[in-house]
């Protein structure tokens, strides 16, 4: 009984009734004063102290006990050192760390980005040129002081330390403070992780991080073009997977990531097929499967604003919606999404761009296998290309030409005494 009243003091209170058993069927109860006294007692064993209201009440000629556990004030309340909470119609023990946090971030106690920096010196490790933009953006006086702004924007403590959410946000390098709090992009050769072939590492302002990311994939994925008015005005952008689902899907990172997890990183991979972003932490608690892409709720609530401010994010909860219908409207498979430990966006790259990259590795392989048999016999004919490549005739002297205006290979000499070399 203790365990419930423990429960609905950490939620929004609740009341307990004795003498109806678990079929809702009223047995009734007597409670005498050495009963009373024990629940009394029971309770009692909570901490800190929480005072509730033992009333007897008759219900079909039957004698109930009603306990009114009010909302606690005081959260966590703590019973023989563990704490309860009520999940649904249950009461669950929390036993991890993870449920534990979240638990402390839901009642307002430690959200990472609220609490105090200790390491960050305002006078000198504010980046101004954001600070500069973030006012335009945010549409605020650009005459107004600095310190008004940390101020109504709450990104101070009581003891005026910059919080450090402020610090991310706002800071020139808060990766100095916050080792892991980057963002590291990395393109693969292949659909799996045997080759990089080019490995970034981005810090920074989060707001510096979240475009630096977005430029990087923009060098590397599929753009075509669209000329508007028939020649005149703007060129649209039309990339391969719209643009608009990276830039929720990282903002999403640097938002939610679990930023008290120092062991990972905001982490961008570009495979042949696929894009993968993932970051440290899970769905939160508060989110339970059924709700998500419907419902919002912020690991870090004063980086996500500040991001709202820089009109970033458009409209709460409906983020996972828009890159659904985004990846629908491309005609691109929906994203696929991981949602436990590393919470993990996969975007499927479109059948054009696949398609391609077949076509460029098997062109690649057979070149490497032409200029491997060069290497080994300088005299090595196209009847001995075609033999091991399977090619046709014209199409290995499709590669050799390729092969010789890349300046790769040098023929030398006459077409039949003549030999290749490997430049």
């Amino acid at each position: 009984m203790s365990e419930e009243v423990c429960a609905f003091a950490n939620a929004a209170g609740g009341v307990l009734v004795i003498g109806v058993d678990d079929k809702n069927e009223i047995k009734g109860v007597t409670i005498d004063n050495s009963k009373r006294s024990a629940i009394q007692n029971s309770i009692g064993e909570i901490t800190p102290v929480l005072h509730c209201t033992l009333s007897m009440i008759e219900v079909e000629g039957k004698s109930v006990g009603v306990i009114e556990v009010p909302s606690g004030a005081n959260k966590p309340y703590v019973l023989s050192g563990a704490i309860y909470v009520r999940i649904g119609p249950n009461t669950q023990k929390l036993t991890t760390a993870e449920q534990m946090r979240d638990f402390f971030q839901q009642s307002g106690k430690i959200y990472y980005d609220e609490a105090g920096c200790k390491d960050f010196d305002p006078t000198k490790d504010v980046d101004n040129d954001l600070l500069r933009d973030f006012k335009i953006a945010a549409r605020l006086n650009e005459n107004t002081p600095d310190d008004q702004i940390f101020r109504n924007l709450k990104l101070l403590t009581e003891d005026l330390l910059f919080k450090n959410g402020a610090v991310l946000f706002f800071g020139k390098q808060p990766e100095q403070i916050f080792e892991k709090a980057i963002v590291r992009c990395v393109a693969f050769k292949g659909r799996d992780k045997r080759f990089i072939i080019d490995d970034k590492f981005f810090g920074g302002t989060l707001h510096s991080q979240y475009t630096k990311s977005i430029q990087w994939l923009k060098e590397k994925i599929n753009i075509s073009y669209d000329i508007e008015g028939q020649g005149s005005g703007p060129r649209k952008e039309i990339w391969e997977i719209p643009e608009t689902v990276f830039k929720e899907a990282i903002i999403n990172s640097l938002s939610h990531r679990d930023y008290y997890d120092k062991g990972a990183t905001i982490l961008v991979e570009l495979y042949d097929d696929r894009v993968e972003i993932s970051n440290p932490g899970g769905l939160v608690s508060a989110i339970k499967p059924a709700d998500f892409g419907k419902r919002s709720h912020s690991r870090n609530p004063l980086i996500f604003g500040l991001f709202a401010r820089m009109q970033l994010v458009e409209q709460i909860g409906s983020g996972i919606m828009r890159m659904n219908d985004l990846m629908k409207e491309a005609g691109l498979p929906l994203p696929e999404f991981t949602t436990e430990g590393m919470f993990t966006i996969k975007l499927q790259r479109g059948p054009e761009t696949v398609e391609k990259t077949v076509e460029e590795t098997v062109e690649e392989t057979v070149e490497e296998t032409i200029i491997t048999m060069i290497k080994v016999n300088p005299k090595v004919t196209a009847k001995e290309m075609i033999k091991v490549t399977g090619l046709s005739r014209s199409g290995v002297e499709y590669h050799l030409t390729k092969l010789k205006e890349s300046g790769k290979i040098i023929r030398t000499g006459s077409t039949k005494a003549g030999e290749w070399n490997v430049n």
